[in-house]
């Protein structure tokens, strides 16, 4: 038959599948370790742009609004580096949030440590949770570090600082040969979660820093509180001991591969099977279509995804791993965020926020969506198409079917009876016999 079910219980479906030469090219993880929050296992994350979030920029402007985003369905605030911003060697007016004067004091143009409490307060008034950016790797120029404590950074034969990356000139490498200094890191970490309550770290650069940090890390801040750990990387031994989830670069990078057309459907499958081999299925991974950096080097939703970006950001919010949502995407981000300026977010009409609240609701309440192991396994459909994209995820009695076109065209699927729609509610998409499935159109049902 022209179509076909292929189970993508990924691991062993794959080794049935491909032969071992292929399967031995990915190499399988230690088991992870890490204890997840009870209150992850259907979370989302939703990342902050406080800069760029009102004319204001405040800690206070972003509590006004958390009423506004727990209505959308937000779980996790994750909110960028909080912390004063270096000022020699500074780049643009602003400077970059990941070039910390101070790790123990809030950025003054953000507000106060109380205005910062009173955020963090509110949120968990509301049954949300924050998380804050950490920059273990470097340090602006003129942290309060380098004034007694220049050993604890990389220098030069020189005896002079220097950046971990050549066009990363506003930054300076630290030492983590230096005891004191992982010393000091560490507790700069217990701080914020021991002394204003927040609920873990997402760690900027984590491939940068020793994996046994961050082991050590976890295990500090776990005594305090349960604690939600996130890194910028895709190394599988992250999730050993101390990440809970890790950054799905190479699955942003397929997909707005396809939406360029360089890249194909069947390129997506590949990845997903490679990555349930390298990654343990406790290691929730973070999907996403855009970010901090995404959207300032690479571009808006609409010049990365064009007409399939309501696809995409589907696809994102109904795999098998916890989906993000950037500053503003909930108001159609159309525009490039400048990052070292103040450049404000034109809010409008929030004009998506509906259909996120329609998928972060559907991600908590049916468990079939749930991340990592508490959620269902994947099913591909093949509809014999090569610009359509269909799964179903099954846990027990809850199912979601998801079907996407990311074509120009209508696909006639003339068998669609396979879809097993009967008994479903549609969630997201207009009416269909599925014979027919309308142009980037997507449809997600549920039961």
């Amino acid at each position: 038959m022209l179509k076909k079910t292929i189970i993508l219980l990924f691991a062993l479906a794959l080794l049935a599948s491909i032969g071992c030469q292929q399967a031995a090219e990915y190499q399988a993880p230690n088991p992870s370790n890490v204890e997840h929050p009870e209150w992850t296992k259907n979370a989302n994350i939703y990342e902050v742009n406080i800069r760029q979030w009102s004319e204001e920029g405040t800690f206070d402007e972003v509590t006004d609004d958390l009423p506004r985003l727990k209505e959308m369905g937000v779980d996790i605030l994750w909110l960028m580096p909080i912390h004063p911003i270096g000022e020699v060697e500074r780049k643009g007016t602003k400077g970059s949030y990941y070039a910390v004067q101070d790790y123990k004091a809030v950025n003054p143009e953000f507000g106060t440590e109380e205005d910062f409490r009173e955020l963090v307060d509110k949120a968990h008034e509301l049954e949300m949770k924050v998380i804050i950016d950490w920059v273990a790797n470097h340090t602006a120029w003129d942290n309060v570090w380098t004034v007694n404590n220049k050993e604890w950074y990389t220098l030069t034969e020189e005896g002079g600082f220097q950046p971990p990356v050549e066009d990363w000139s506003d930054v300076i490498d630290l030492n983590y040969d230096n005891s004191d200094m992982r010393e000091a890191m560490l507790d700069a970490l217990v701080y914020w979660v021991d002394e204003f309550d927040i609920d873990g770290y997402r760690c900027d650069v984590a491939m940068m820093v020793p994996t046994e940090f961050w082991n050590e890390v976890r295990s500090s801040l776990d005594e305090i509180k349960p604690v939600f750990m996130l890194a910028e990387a895709e190394q599988a031994d992250h999730h050993e001991e101390a990440f809970d989830m890790s950054y799905a670069w190479e699955f942003h990078h397929v997909i707005t591969g396809i939406a360029s057309g360089e890249r194909t459907l069947a390129e997506l499958d590949e990845l997903m099977e490679k990555e349930a081999i390298q990654f343990d299925g406790n290691a929730y991974r973070m999907y996403f279509t855009s970010n901090h950096d995404e959207n300032s080097w690479k571009g808006s939703d609409l010049d990365m995804f064009g007409e399939n970006f309501l696809n995409f950001a589907v696809l994102a919010a109904t795999l098998d791993g916890m989906p993000l949502i950037y500053t503003g995407q909930e108001s159609g981000l159309d525009e490039q965020l400048e990052f070292f300026e103040k450049d404000l977010v034109d809010w409008g009409e929030y004009k998506y926020a509906d259909f996120y609240k329609t998928l972060l609701n559907l991600k908590h309440e049916n468990e079939a969506l749930w991340n990592g192991n508490y959620g269902g396994s994947l099913e591909r459909i093949d509809l014999g198409s090569d610009m359509v994209y269909a799964y179903k995820r099954v846990k027990g009695e809850s199912e979601v079917l998801v079907v996407l076109n990311f074509g120009n065209e209508t696909a006639t699927i003339s068998e669609h009876d396979v879809l097993s729609i009967e008994g479903m509610e549609l969630i997201l998409g207009d009416e269909t016999d599925m014979s027919g499935i309308s142009p980037h159109s997507h449809y997600v049902y549920a039961k």
